[in-house]
């Protein structure tokens, strides 16, 4: 099979007419009919890329990418107990369309529940493959299928954070959306303790210790896609809760211009980073995408003329040609011990996963004083708050102005679903705040599962420091003098940004208010 998985449209295209076959260079998901991958294995349609599309006049009509295949007909005529038509298509996308069409086809994490059983719980206990897919585990305990189809549920539905919580008489299972929390289910209170070890055996973890919290990491196939899973347990007075945080492989670091920056904040934050020296922050809260933003910015500098060095907690993506480096506090490798021992590498750029403590300050600015860009993020409101907070920190304002190059402030927004997308006229009133004629929102369809949003973007606020910025920051001048001055000299604030979004049709005006509410707390939500 592996000789004929590289060939190219065209040849396909010849070899379909000479085994007088169909070729169909695409096929989409709404072409498959679901009851006839129940009567089809995972693990057949898989190994011999096979997927069943639909009956038509009594005929079976299946994919296939090789002509090989056509020898498994016979046994799919059995099978389905019906003739069957086979069509010749690309093999990528048959693979990606099979692991799709069966993720959505597979035991929901409810179905799953109804089946669990109390004498089944001590089978949970059980070795944990790395590379095997979670698709294929359906004949495992009821507590691991369980496990199994809530993480095959999140991947589906593009859950960034599971959240298990127990409570005195039930146990919660929530999944994070972009960025807000929804319910998904109840299991009994009764298997906490076995989801909770199962969850310890997949990460590596003790599950004696149940005293103290536990960090620990997963890698997993879901549906073909290979997810890293954080995982954290802390003990709570009702058991151990635990927060696993989903990170999908497959999608890689983005470009500055897909983050969400617009052509002018490209601009700008490219002229930034093409110094050799400085300090660039990304500030905001947490799970505002600050990563992102800097591995957007890593993989736009990244060459082989430059050495580039990280000290990150976690590393999230590996980017070849830069050396990274996790943070380890048991062993004492923190952000600041990291930090001088890259000081030694001879990096042209650095870049610090976050400024926590007044001595990874001091030495990230010692560091960019001395021919060196540093990127780093720090947990501020907007932009210029983060000067104060440096010099809350302990470090001097001339050391500040002295190296601070930029501050870009961001936070996520949800993006309305472009299916189910559709204006209106807004009648809500909002302090202070001119609206435009028309609005859009999301109805809520089947492909942003009724949500009403698909997806999220970020919104800015950069800010250059110039000469006057500088004679600010030495004066000790407070942050809203700071954000005045930038503002009149033409830096766009989160709230503009983001309602500038809004008409466009991006979001939605309330999802830019929730996501700005700590600048303008005098506006109404």
């Amino acid at each position: 099979m592996s000789t004929t998985l590289s060939v190219t449209s065209d040849e396909l295209s010849s070899l379909a007419i000479r085994l007088g076959i169909t070729f169909q260079p695409e096929v989409r998901i709404d072409e498959v009919d679901s009851a006839l991958l129940n009567l089809l294995p995972l693990t057949f349609a898989r190994s011999n890329y096979i997927l069943p599309l639909s009956v038509v006049d009594g005929v079976v009509k299946v994919a296939i990418c090789a002509p090989e295949t056509i020898l498994k007909l016979d046994e799919l005529r059995l099978l389905f107990d019906m003739p069957v038509e086979a069509v010749l298509t690309p093999s990528a996308q048959l693979s990606d369309l099979i692991n799709t069409v069966y993720a959505g086809v597979s035991g929901t994490a409810m179905d799953v529940l109804q089946e669990l059983q109390a004498e089944d719980l001590s089978t949970v206990a059980t070795e944990f493959n790395n590379p095997t897919d979670l698709l294929d585990l359906s004949d495992e305990a009821p507590v691991i299928r369980l496990l199994n189809s809530v993480l095959s549920e999140a991947v589906k539905e593009r859950v960034s954070d599971i959240h298990i919580e127990p409570y005195e008489r039930d146990l919660l299972v929530r999944f994070r959306i972009d960025g807000i929390l929804y319910e998904k289910l109840s299991p009994p209170k009764i298997i906490q303790d076995a989801l909770v070890s199962r969850i310890k055996i997949m990460a590596g973890l003790n599950i004696a210790e149940k005293r103290l919290p536990q960090d620990g990491r997963i890698r997993v196939r879901v549906a073909g896609r290979d997810v890293d899973i954080r995982v954290s347990i802390i003990p709570t007075y009702y058991g151990e809760r635990a927060v696993l945080r989903l990170l999908d492989k497959k999608k890689g670091v983005l470009s500055l211009s897909d983050i969400g920056l617009g052509e002018h904040g490209v601009s700008t934050l490219e002229r930034m980073l093409t110094r050799t020296s400085g300090i660039i922050l990304v500030t905001g809260p947490t799970g505002s995408g600050k990563s992102t933003t800097l591995y957007a910015s890593l993989n736009r500098v990244n060459s082989s003329e430059k050495n580039i060095i990280t000290i990150e907690d976690p590393i999230e993506y590996q980017i070849r040609g830069i050396g990274q480096i996790q943070v380890n506090p048991k062993i004492d490798l923190t952000f600041a011990s990291g930090l001088r021992s890259i000081l030694r590498q001879d990096p042209d750029i650095i870049m610090v996963g976050e400024i926590r403590d007044t001595e990874t300050a001091e030495i990230a600015i010692q560091a960019s004083l001395t021919g060196h860009l540093v990127l780093s993020t720090l947990h501020t409101n907007d932009a210029a708050t983060a000067v104060t907070r440096l010099v809350d920190m302990g470090i001097e304002p001339f050391m500040i102005a002295s190296s601070l190059s930029a501050v870009i402030a961001q936070r996520l927004v949800r993006v309305i679903c472009p299916h189910c997308r559709e204006e209106y006229e807004p009648v809500e009133k909002y302090p202070g705040i001119v609206l435009p004629e028309k609005l859009y929102r999301g109805r809520g369809c089947d492909a942003c599962f009724g949500l009403g949003t698909l997806g999220r973007t970020a919104i800015y606020e950069i800010m250059p420091v110039d000469q006057e910025l500088c004679s600010m920051i030495i004066r000790r001048s407070h942050a809203g003098e700071i954000k005045e001055y930038a503002v009149a000299h033409g830096m766009k604030t989160l709230r503009d940004d983001g309602m500038a979004r809004a008409a466009a049709g991006i979001t939605t005006i309330e999802e830019v208010l929730r996501v700005t509410q700590d600048d303008y707390a005098d506006v109404p939500l």
